[in-house]
């Protein structure tokens, strides 16, 4: 028996919520944005910022990662900006085995000894195991590199929160959590999408 059921359960609830907002600004970087005065005109991600459109027998690598750099820093993206890339564990893995990543010769964080990539190319790694799949490539896992403006989160609603017993439950707890919130990217410029095959 828990002593305080009512916490864990409030914790796991706020969890739950936060991979919704991470859900809604994943789908936000491939979604077609709303653009124009009153927001008439669906507008796709180019292809233009992907690094490719077919299937690839590689993973993540520093090649697709000097790419994804050069299609910002053609599109004059301030280099001012903090650059993210949002990958899976499997990117990582591909990485750490890569000379450039781990040796001290080519990057001052040593990757091999904490076991994680931080920083590399100017971008900060953020690692998740809820990007989707590419829908033509079912192989390929759909990686994003992104500046700190490029995505815009919309809370219409912030969280509200109830915890409860209920009655005709045998008095079990109920937890209830509800937020309105939307996402959508603002530069289609400051996005690049990188398939890497799992």
């Amino acid at each position: 028996m828990l002593i305080d059921p009512t916490s864990t359960y409030a914790r796991a609830a706020a969890a739950a919520m936060n991979r919704s907002i991470d859900d809604v600004i994943i789908t936000a970087f491939n979604a077609s944005a709303s653009t124009g005065v009153s927001g008439g005109t669906s507008t796709a991600l180019p292809s233009s910022q992907k690094t490719a459109t077919s299937d690839q027998s590689d993973g993540l690598s520093v090649d697709k990662l000097r790419s994804a750099k050069y299609i910002l820093d053609n599109n004059d993206v301030d280099p001012s900006l903090k650059r993210y890339l949002v990958c899976g564990p499997k990117q990582i893995q591909d990485l750490l085995a890569l000379t450039e990543v781990t040796s001290s010769d080519y990057n001052v964080v040593r990757a091999l000894a904490t076991g994680t990539v931080d920083s590399f190319l100017g971008f900060q790694f953020i690692t998740s195991t809820r990007l989707n799949l590419d829908s033509t490539y079912t192989s390929d896992r759909l990686v994003f590199a992104f500046t700190e403006d490029a995505i815009k989160l919309a809370i219409g609603k912030d969280v509200s929160a109830k915890i409860s017993e209920r009655a005709d439950k045998s008095y079990s707890t109920q937890v209830y959590y509800a937020m309105d919130l939307g996402a959508t990217r603002m530069e289609e410029s400051k996005v690049v999408q990188i398939p890497c095959n799992e």
